[in-house]
């Protein structure tokens, strides 16, 4: 008999079951093939990682929760991490998964450390504090855990409930949610707990985010989930290893600011002190329907070898003769999708005109493996990016960032036929959607109105990127099939000029056809900043400027245009260049 809450946060005698996640259905995997999704616990999923394409999760920030704080530290402090690139090839290639040694030492891991993933354990609950409570005995109801939920301020647009509303979790999304709290969690005022000497007012503030909530992760996946874990675990000798927060020993309601013994302790850092309440239903069944969430420890420093971000460079602060640039965690863009940003993505370092970026430690190592022939030119990586976007000083979740991207692994070779072509289109795309906002802004202009702020509305140019998304995904897939066909690259680069001429036309058109008579005389205007100086906006300059934007930022086509203007022209005679919108008379 155990003592707990029942859903009114009542103190009651109610027999609640124990639910080890080892052993319990608590985790959904898409079987490879297809076929209905299959539940199991963490001992079978690891055990049949080989014979599954991935996880399913409610919310897709579950999965990198999922992965750091339970999947990948038992395999690495089972297993151990890869010594090396070679032991990591070797690891990664089989295709029957691991290996029979590598199962029994997976099986003795987690039957001699069962007890220590029971969600409801009296005395050491799992990623939770055994009797965390408040002076008053308060509980939240389990919305404060998830992330889609109103709760307190965090109230999600459109919400279908209120916080009043009782949120019944059963056990399997208690424990999503519970790991998902100490990765994402938001930075809003906790309740302060008894044993907790740093609480002041009967609250902490100054909470930062989860440790994911910091960053622009960045996870690599493969053909399988057992592919999926071998990619996802970084060289590392055991001595820099450490171990997990289940062999910390039993959490108190203190924390502290420290830094990380270890990539165990990162990944599965407590970034908050939780306790789940458990109550049983009508029919028997375990369920958690309140909680009690205060502060954890707070991770300082950031650690170099955080394995799940790319990084971004930036002037120090206070300049100096021996000032180096700051190595910060390069966050995802709302709104941004990830084939937008492959400059941070591709391998190692990269200048561009955004910035100096580094990407992450696990992308390195795979352009290494690929490099090294242990991983073929054509295996089919696809990369998954990752972020919150909170508000309000990151009390509240406004967005969820996630996008999946196919990957060349020839891309993140330096200076490569491959790489090149997938950074210039990134780059064409951004300058054809400036140059199209720059037509509107002309034109606005000259029919006597502003230009549509950047910050505010949706611009055409922002639309163009839309359209651009799936044909530049299809061209991220083409690139890997081509493998380092030289030959089909440059077909393919020239067809991507191509079809991004016709599309940047189509959008240009639409605001030239949708300008009014008056744009033709157009509005002489002062120049800000520039006293006597003045600039006339009219339609037919508009228009001039776009079309000679556009020949620049897509060379290969103009010149294939102009090749094949000259040769017609060589045998019938001089012709009008038919390139799109070029029918259009303004």
């Amino acid at each position: 008999m155990k003592l707990v809450l029942n859903q009114q946060g009542q103190l009651g005698d109610q027999r609640v079951l124990g639910y080890n996640l080892v052993d319990e259905p608590w985790l959904t995997a898409r079987p490879v093939g297809g076929g209905p999704p299959v539940e199991l616990g963490i001992a079978e999923a690891l055990a049949r990682a080989h014979e599954f394409e991935g996880l399913v999760v409610e919310f897709s920030t579950q999965f990198p929760a999922l992965l750091r704080q339970i999947l990948l530290p038992v395999v690495a402090h089972a297993t151990g991490a890869p010594a090396d690139l070679r032991d990591k090839g070797e690891r990664l290639t089989r295709k029957d998964g691991f290996t029979e040694a590598e199962s029994n030492d997976l099986r003795t891991y987690l039957d001699a450390h069962r007890a220590k993933f029971d969600l409801f354990d009296p005395l050491a609950p799992f990623a939770q504090v055994a009797g965390l409570r408040t002076a008053k005995d308060e509980t939240k109801g389990s919305a404060a855990l998830v992330a889609t939920a109103a709760s307190g301020n965090n109230v999600p647009l459109f919400a279908s409930r209120t916080d009043a509303d009782p949120l019944d979790l059963t056990p399997a999304q208690a424990a999503h949610w519970l790991v998902h709290t100490h990765c994402w969690d938001t930075a809003a005022i906790k309740t302060g707990v008894v044993g907790d000497d740093q609480v002041k007012a009967g609250k902490t503030t100054g909470n930062p985010t989860g440790p994911l909530g910091q960053l622009g992760v960045i996870v690599p996946t493969g053909r399988t989930l057992y592919e999926t874990l071998l990619l996802n675990l970084p060289v590392t000798p055991p001595t820099v290893l450490g171990v997990p927060q289940w062999l910390h020993g039993p959490h108190g309601p203190s924390w502290k600011t420290r830094a990380a013994e270890g990539l165990l302790d990162l990944w599965t850092w407590q970034a908050r002190r939780i306790r789940l309440v458990p109550h049983q239903d009508d029919t028997g069944r375990p369920r958690v329907a309140r909680v009690v969430i205060s502060a954890g420890d707070r991770l300082a420093p950031l650690p170099e070898q955080e394995p799940h971000t790319a990084w971004t460079f930036t002037a120090p602060a206070k300049k100096s003769a021996t000032a180096r640039p700051e190595r910060r965690p390069r966050r995802h863009t709302q709104g941004k999708a990830a084939w937008r940003g492959l400059d941070a993505l591709l391998a190692p370092i990269r200048q561009s005109s955004g910035g100096t970026f580094e990407t992450s430690v696990l992308l390195d190592e795979v352009n290494a493996l690929q490099e090294s022939g242990r991983l073929p030119d054509d295996y089919p990586l696809q990369v998954e990016t990752f972020g919150m976007v909170y508000g309000t000083q990151s009390a509240v979740v406004e967005d969820v960032i996630h996008d999946a991207i196919a990957l060349p692994l020839l891309a993140l070779h330096q200076d490569s036929e491959a790489q090149q072509l997938l950074l210039d289109v990134a780059e064409q795309a951004e300058l054809l959607a400036r140059a199209v906002n720059n037509l509107s802004a002309d034109l606005r202009r000259a029919a006597g109105a502003d230009p549509i702020p950047w910050d505010k509305g949706q611009r055409p140019g922002d639309l163009l990127l839309h359209i651009f998304d799936p044909l530049a995904r299809r061209l991220l897939a083409g690139v890997r099939d081509a493998g380092g066909n030289e030959e089909k690259l440059h077909r393919g680069r020239l067809a991507w000029e191509q079809v991004a001429h016709r599309h940047v036309w189509d959008a240009a058109n639409r605001l030239l056809l949708a300008a009014p008579a008056t744009t033709f005389g157009g509005r002489t205007l002062e120049q800000p900043g520039r006293a006597g100086k003045a600039q006339t906006y009219r339609l037919g300059t508009a228009g001039a400027n776009f079309r000679r934007q556009v020949d620049e930022i897509l060379p290969r086509r103009t010149d294939a245009v102009r090749q094949a203007t000259a040769a017609r022209a060589a045998e019938t005679g001089p012709a009008l260049d038919p390139a799109p919108g070029a029918d259009f008379d303004y």
